[in-house]
């Protein structure tokens, strides 16, 4: 029970700070353009299109939830300058995941995983990422991530934006007839390495997310994994 608590208070706290589409866009940003001193909240509010107060409203949700960190700089000008707020990603929240970046409890996963044949543990590990994977859209709110109202293409843009909070750095690309999704970033790192059955979580996930945002459900999909960074691969990357 108190590991269902627990991975249940991580949904919750994940979901508060990235349901919220406008929320991701300022995270992305904030992590990709918010290098050396920080993103003001005014850059933010330009880049994304909303007003300086509701890019602050998200700016300090995303802080309060050790998403971001916040420094202060006094602005050039006018005598001695006003402090003006930076702030920029949190590595160490970059890198987190369910186990809150605990590499003992996912070293415990994968040493547990490797105890069962092989397929049995893909499939177990598989089923743990879809069933967070749900859990993500589920938590997922607004008219532009209504559950089943998705086109396939689109659906796989918001499980890449989705996992890209997450720590993936991910995005989806078209090739040939399939569509994928590109990980430049695995926040299992060397477990994974050690226990390449972990990346199954991943796939999980992909078809979890899947299943709630596209109107066919995942099921005739055929979500397969083509490339991991586990196996010696420059990226993760997940077909369907």
């Amino acid at each position: 029970m108190g590991n269902s608590a627990s991975f249940t208070a991580t949904v919750s706290a994940i979901t508060d700070a990235f349901g919220d589409p406008t929320r991701r866009k300022v995270y992305l940003y904030v992590r990709d353009h918010g290098g050396g001193d920080g993103a003001t909240t005014a850059a933010v509010a330009a880049e994304i299109g909303v007003h300086p107060n509701v890019a602050r409203h998200h700016l300090d949700k995303l802080a309060a939830g050790g998403y971001l960190e916040v420094s202060t700089a006094r602005t050039e000008g006018a005598g001695a300058g006003r402090p003006s707020k930076r702030y920029s990603a949190v590595p160490a929240a970059m890198a987190d995941f369910p186990v809150r970046g605990d590499d003992l409890v996912l070293s415990l996963l994968g040493r547990a995983l490797a105890q069962l044949p092989a397929e049995q543990a893909e499939k177990m590990a598989e089923e743990v990422g879809a069933e967070y994977g749900r859990a993500m859209a589920a938590g997922l709110s607004g008219s532009a991530l209504a559950a089943g109202q998705r086109s396939l293409r689109s659906a796989m843009q918001a499980v890449a934006d989705a996992l890209s909070a997450h720590g993936f750095a991910a995005h989806a690309e078209a090739h040939n007839d399939r569509l994928r999704i590109i990980n430049n970033h695995c926040p299992f790192g060397d477990v994974a390495t050690e226990h390449p059955v972990i990346c199954a979580v991943d796939r999980g996930m992909v078809r979890g997310m899947l299943t709630a945002l596209h109107a066919r459900g995942h099921e005739d999909l055929g979500v397969t994994t083509e490339s991991s960074f586990a196996l010696g691969d420059t990226f993760c990357t997940t077909a369907v």
